[in-house]
Formats: structure tokens, sequence, C-alpha cells
């Protein structure tokens, strides 16, 4: 292409240099010259069309089965197929097979490995494409693509000898979207022949053309799309709880010389909110980890740093003075001492390595897979949230701008509280909620949830800057040590409390003067 372009280029100087000299007459030969480009470039994209469309198959051999975490999408998903795979008897009922199968769910939770696997479960031919392939400046390209994708599918079906074929489109919200909402009107016309295309299968047609899609954003799409007859099912594959996240996690880790420390169930408890893609970037990452030490198995510690690695990225070049790591440790214990007493067990790992955008984080592990929460529980993640500034506030008598992204959080906890009624305002009506009564009520969760926390923060204040001195020479320590301390602690308040109780009667039977 590169060498085509600079041809013509070079042709073009030529003609011009010619012309100045009055040895050719230029302008009904940059005419001629600019028609054939035009022509070449028409043809030049007719072929690129086509080609597209003449890839090999692909050949999916992958079966529900090598898929974790989505036991409900799966089970869902096969009896739609079902349909597919046992025409002969849903026809005597009367039933009308599926035309279109939607898959929608966040990113990485397996959406196009179930469509492979579908077409696996019902030896069928299977064709992908992207819905941005079928958008193109060219007015027509996109409704041509996908005349041809399904005249492809038939014609493949047909040539293997398969009773039916399945075409998947993957980000089909590209293509999908409300029709009339785009200034260009390729969008709305390859929408069109796409709707035009599923309406046009019939029952009885062989070989059969089974559409499955995925998107992330449903809400977005065309309804003539959604409405039955084109997209009959749509099936929700949504992130892994955690026996999902534990499936995962064996599967992917098969293969792999894990150390006998390993243990894939704790992993998966701290874990939550992960998918799919995520877990396997998790066991890849502590194998890379197992690589760079030279190690021959893959140790529970390294898989702890690749959660942080999936989770806040890779380490830093940044070399915080010591002054900000002191205080970093101070902020970091801050939120783990309240962690701690407010949910036992749950704190997993405090580090002051910068990994991203952080200086240091506490990570935290669930009490278990949690959807609805209360008012005292949003509360506990608030006082959570507030407690790494007011650490500092009690050890440095300041505060600093570290603690921003935790002001946000609580914020948004404060809100979630007010609208879902946990408030002193009641249930509510959040769009006619003036904002200056949101904000109202804002401040005064935070205001009252900041001085809970300090008071639950004040008999910890001489033991955090010791304990941060021993974060800040071992860089990162686990939960487990972390409780360690704590219980030392509450032993020693127990202590003195009663040797306390113990010293008050004796003050109060001594003789007076």
């Amino acid at each position: 292409m590169m060498m085509k372009e600079w041809l013509i280029g070079v042709g073009v100087a030529i003609l011009i240099f010619l012309g100045m000299l009055h040895l050719v007459q230029v302008l009904p030969v940059l005419f001629l010259i600019g028609l054939g480009v035009l022509l070449w470039m028409v043809m030049d994209r007719k072929g690129a069309t086509s080609a597209s469309t003449r890839e090999t198959p692909v050949r999916p051999n992958i079966s529900f089965e090598e898929i974790g975490g989505q036991e409900s999408a799966k089970r869902e998903l096969r009896e739609a197929l079902d349909f597919l795979r046992y025409r002969d008897r849903i026809k005597s009922l009367g039933i009308r097979p599926l035309k279109g199968i939607l898959l929608t769910g966040p990113p990485g939770t397996g959406k196009t490995l179930m469509a492979k696997a579908a077409a696996t479960y019902t030896d069928s031919v299977f064709l992908s494409a992207s819905g941005s392939e079928f958008v193109e400046m060219y007015v027509g390209v996109g409704a041509q693509r996908v005349r041809e994708l399904f005249r492809r599918a038939r014609a493949m079906a047909k040539r293997e000898n398969k009773d039916s074929a399945i075409i998947f489109v993957d980000e089909i919200d590209v293509v999908g979207g409300r029709r009339g909402q785009h200034s260009h009107q390729e969008y709305d016309q390859t929408l069109n022949q796409l709707l035009t295309e599923m309406d046009g299968m019939s029952t009885s047609q062989s070989p059969f053309v089974l559409v499955m899609a995925a998107t992330n954003r449903p809400d977005i799409l065309d309804s003539a799309l959604l409405r039955p007859g084109r997209f009959d099912r749509q099936i929700k594959v949504d992130l892994p709880d955690k026996e999902g996240r534990l499936h995962i996690l064996n599967i992917v880790a098969k293969g792999k010389p894990l150390d006998s420390s390993v243990d894939l169930e704790h992993i998966a408890r701290e874990t939550y909110g992960f998918s799919g893609a995520q877990l396997e970037a998790l066991v890849n990452e502590a194998a890379i980890i197992a690589l760079r030490q030279d190690a021959k198995t893959i140790t529970q510690e390294m898989f702890r740093d690749a959660v942080d690695k999936v989770l806040m990225g890779e380490k830093t070049g940044r070399r915080p003075t010591d002054e900000e790591l002191r205080r970093v440790a101070v902020h970091e214990l801050g939120h783990a001492i309240i962690s701690e007493l407010m949910r036992p067990g749950t704190v997993s790992h405090i580090t002051i390595a910068p990994r991203g955008n952080a200086l240091g984080f506490v990570r935290q592990i669930p009490e278990a897979d949690q959807y609805l929460y209360t008012k005292n529980q949003l509360e506990e993640q608030i006082n959570v949230a507030l407690a790494g500034c007011l650490a500092e506030e009690l050890h440095y008598g300041n505060r600093s701008t570290g603690a921003q992204n935790d002001f946000v959080q609580a914020s948004s906890l404060a809100r979630t509280m007010v609208r879902c009624g946990l408030s002193r305002l009641g249930i509510v009506d959040e769009e006619h909620l003036p904002e200056q009564v949101l904000e109202k009520e804002v401040r005064h969760i935070l205001a009252t949830q900041e001085q809970a926390t300090r008071e639950v923060l004040q008999p910890y204040k001489a033991d955090i800057e010791r304990f941060a001195e021993y974060v800040v020479q071992e860089e990162s320590i686990d939960g487990a040590e972390f409780r360690k301390w704590m219980e030392s602690m509450q032993v020693q308040s127990q202590s003195l409390a009663s040797a306390s109780v113990a010293h008050t009667p004796a003050l109060e039977m001594s003789p007076s003067v």
C-alpha cells in the first residue's frame, strides 16, 4: 500500500513538473489519473470487504465443563441450545426455535467462551465478528458485510455437512444502538440489514443459522433488535461468586506447579469482584513472579503479590521520602485497625509499596459475597474510609492529600444511605430532593462517623506510631501478623484495666491525713 501511494505521488510530481515546462497538458491527465485512483480505491475496498468474509471458519474446541463460575448462565444457555439440537422433537410440540441469544454482562466474564462452547455443544459451524467490523465510512459496506456473513455461514454449513451454524457478534452495541442517534446513516443501514437477515431465517430452513451476540451495554440497544423473534433470549453472564471463582482458579491453575502452601479457597475469598479474565491473569502473574524469582513452584506469597498487581498495577518507580513512608504507614494502619475492629478477620494485606496511583493500601477479605447492605454496614465502611486521615491527624496533628480517594468513597457511601432512605430524611425521591438538602445530610453523616472513628482510634495513638516504624522496615505485612499485633494491644489494655481496678480499692481504704 505504501509503495503504491509513493509511486502515485512521484507520478503526479513529474506531471506537474512537465506541465511547468509546457511539455504536456497537465489538467486532462490529472483528471484521468484522479478518476483512475478513485476507481482503484473502490475496487480495493470491495476486495477488502470480500476478503474479510473469506476467513477460515473457527473450529472451537471448548466445552461448557471448561468454563467455570457461570453455572446458572450455562444452564439457561444449554436449555436454549437444546431447541437447536433436538429440532425434530420440539417441532412435534409446535415450539419455534430461537433465532437469537444475547449474552450480557461485565467485561471478562466469559461471554465469548460461552458462544464457542455453544458451537461445540450443538456441533455447529462457528463464525465470529466484531460490531466495529460492520461500520465503515463508505455507505453500504456494513450492510454488504452483514449479507455476506450470513451467506457464508449457510455455505460453510452445507460444505461441512452441518445442520446449523452459529454467528457470534461481539460488542454488538457498536452497530445495534438505537436508530436515529448517529449522524452517519451507515450505522442505521447496517442495523436494518441485520434485522432483515434475522427475520429472513425461517424455522424450516436448512441449515439453520443462530445469531449469538455479546454486549456490556444492553440498555442502549435498539428495541427492534430485542423483540421476540430476533434476540429471543437474554442471558446474564455476571461476575462469579466465591464458588465460581474457586472453580475458575482450579481450571486455570491446572498443570501449574503450585506449592503445598497455596490455598485456592483463600484466594477465591479475597478476590471478590474479580472476573474470569482477571482470575486467569492473576494465576498467570503469579507464574511470572515465580519465573522472576527462579522458583520451581508458585507459592501463596506470589499469589498475594499477583492479586496486588491485578488490582493496583505494577510497582512504580516512585521513591517516597522516609517521612512520607511513615505517614503512609500511619494512614494505612488507621484503615486496618478500624476494619479489623468493625469486621474481625477481614484485613488480608497491608503494604506501603507504591502501585499505580496509590502510595499504599490495605486489602480486605470480605466475610462473604454480599449484595445487600444495612445502615450499620454502610456506616462501618465510611468509618474505614475515614480512618486513614484521622490516624494521620492523631499522630501528626494534620492531614495530607493522600486521603482524597478515601473522601470520595466516604461521600459516595453517604449519598447511597440518603438515596436508600437510611438517613434522617427517611424515604426520599432523589429527582426532587434539593441538592443543598442532600449535601447537608451527607455532611452530617460524614461528621457523625468522623467523630465516632476518632474516638475508636484514640486509644491506639501511641501504638500506631511504634508499629508504623515496623511497617516501614518490612514494607508489607500480611493480615495474620497484623492481627497478632492487635491481639497483643488488646491483652495489654486489658492488663492495664485490671491493674487499675485492683489499685482503686486500696486508695479508697487508705486513711486520710
